[in-house]
């Protein structure tokens, strides 16, 4: 285990106090490296992104390679680090706790349990199942004494929802007095739905999905959000560059797509100097 952890750890959960930060999503080793060299003060994995980049759709990706993936995001980072842990990689609220046993052995400053379970039918798990789950997160976090900072995910925009807003915030008011230290209701579109969960949820701190455009950074922090996280929106950026470029020269046999590229140079250069500072 590395001998800064409790620092990143503690600096994590300043981060949550006070003003907001924006917390990007690397999909591996090398955009981790990226990110952290333009100066963001923490890193959170996205399941989508990893999932994308081995071939398989989001959710797809066996606990353990998940795990190995975020241990490799960890050791290349030196700043703060946060799983997404999907729904807990569980049946019940017991392997909801061990899988976040192994995830803080990790060496994680902050994880996050979702409330979706990945089934059409039932795309929700029921609420009162949803808080026995994340209390075994909860537990599973104090009983380690690690201090990592849990935030509770409501799915209700992504899964198509009825009403929702609504259910979001009941279920994120449930979170956090099952012991969430951070909300976070992916997809939510306008001002007024950030503002209704920042009240609802005050003075836990909340993250906002910023996967496209539409927010900025000020209005978020005005709106008295403390965390903004990107999910698979870079990951999909890089893949919308390459199926632009490949879909050209596949298609027109031209290459005109290519002058959008990063420069070798640049990037040579950048992870030349990172291996040099790392050894």
């Amino acid at each position: 285990m590395r001998s800064d952890l409790a620092v990143h750890r503690a600096n994590f959960r300043r981060l949550h106090e006070d003003g907001c930060f924006v917390m990007p999503n690397p999909w591996d080793v090398g955009s981790a490296r990226m990110l952290q060299h333009l100066g963001f003060p923490a890193l959170a994995t996205t399941s989508a992104g990893l999932a994308f980049s081995l071939g398989l759709p989001d959710n797809a990706v066996p606990r353990d390679a998940v795990l190995e993936h975020v241990a490799a995001i960890v050791r290349a980072a030196d700043v703060p680090v946060s799983a997404d842990l999907e729904s807990g990689f569980g049946v019940d609220a017991a392997g909801v706790a061990e899988s976040v046993r192994l995830c803080v052995a990790a060496g994680v400053a902050g994880l996050s349990i979702e409330d979706a379970t990945g089934d059409r039918s039932r795309p929700l798990h029921e609420r009162e199942e949803a808080v026995a789950r994340l209390r075994a997160a909860r537990a599973a976090i104090d009983e380690s004494g690690a201090g990592v900072v849990l935030t509770a995910r409501a799915e209700c925009h992504l899964v198509g929802h009825p009403d929702p807003l609504r259910e979001s915030i009941r279920r994120l008011e449930a979170y956090a007095a099952a012991g969430a230290d951070c909300l976070y209701a992916p997809g939510l579109r306008t001002g007024e739905e950030v503002a209704a969960v920042v009240k609802a949820v005050a003075p836990k701190p909340v993250n906002v999905l910023a996967g496209a455009p539409g927010f900025s950074v000020t209005q978020l922090r005005d709106l008295g959000v403390r965390r903004i996280s990107v999910g698979a929106a870079l990951a999909r950026t890089a893949w919308g560059a390459f199926l632009r470029a490949a879909e050209e020269i596949a298609g027109e046999g031209t290459f005109e797509s290519l002058g959008g590229a990063a420069s070798f140079a640049r990037l040579n250069e950048f992870f030349s100097e990172d291996l040099r500072r790392r050894r």
